[in-house]
C-alpha cells in the first residue's frame, strides 16, 4: 500500500487540502492508498485547517474541517513512500534535514511536479490572501491530485471516477 505525505508551512491550508482531496478521491474510488499532511513549522500544532479553506473546500464536496495539524518528524522519511512539498521553502528544509541524500532524492517532490514534470512550480501559500487566492490553490492542488489518483488508478488496472 503507497502511502504519500504533503507537506506546507503550517498545515492549515495548502498540505490538508491535498491530504482532504486525495482521501474524498481514496474513498470513491476505493484506492489502497494512505494519506497524510504536515507542516514544517509548529505554528498551528493541534489545530484544524484555516476556516477558509475548510469554507473553500466544502464549496467543491471536500471535507477536512476534522483533520488536525501535525509537524514533520524526520521518521516520515521511512514511513511514507513519497513525500509532495508546496514550495521551494518546504523542498530546501527537507533537504536539509534528511537522513541522507539518496532517500530524499527518492521520496521528495514539489507537488506539481505530478502534473509538470521537472519544472518545480510552487503552490502560493493563500493564508495572507483572498477569496480567490484560495480558490486558485485550490484547483492547483486539486489537479495535481486528480493526476496521482489518475495514475495510481492506471498502474493498478482501476477505474478511476
Amino acid at each position: 500500500m503507497q502511502k504519500l505525505l504533503f507537506v506546507c508551512l503550517g498545515n492549515i491550508c495548502r498540505s490538508p487540502l491535498a491530504e482532504g482531496i486525495m482521501l474524498h478521491y481514496i474513498k470513491k474510488n476505493k484506492l489502497p492508498l494512505i494519506v497524510d499532511s504536515a507542516a514544517i513549522a509548529p505554528y498551528h500544532i493541534g489545530e484544524n485547517p484555516d476556516i477558509r479553506t475548510i469554507k473553500n473546500a466544502l464549496k467543491h464536496n471536500i471535507k477536512i474541517e476534522h483533520l488536525i495539524a501535525r509537524q514533520f518528524q524526520i521518521d516520515d522519511f521511512e514511513k511514507f513512500d513519497k513525500i509532495y512539498v508546496m514550495d521551494f521553502s518546504h523542498y530546501e528544509h527537507l533537504r536539509k534535514i534528511a537522513p541522507n541524500a539518496q532517500l530524499f532524492e527518492q521520496k521528495v517532490d514539489y507537488l506539481m511536479n505530478v502534473v509538470y514534470p521537472n519544472q518545480n512550480i510552487e503552490v502560493p501559500d493563500p493564508y495572507y490572501g483572498t477569496e480567490q487566492d484560495f480558490e486558485k490553490v485550490f484547483q492547483m492542488i486539486h489537479t495535481a491530485c486528480t493526476k496521482i489518483i489518475e495514475i495510481y488508478s492506471y498502474e493498478k488496472n482501476m477505474p478511476f471516477k
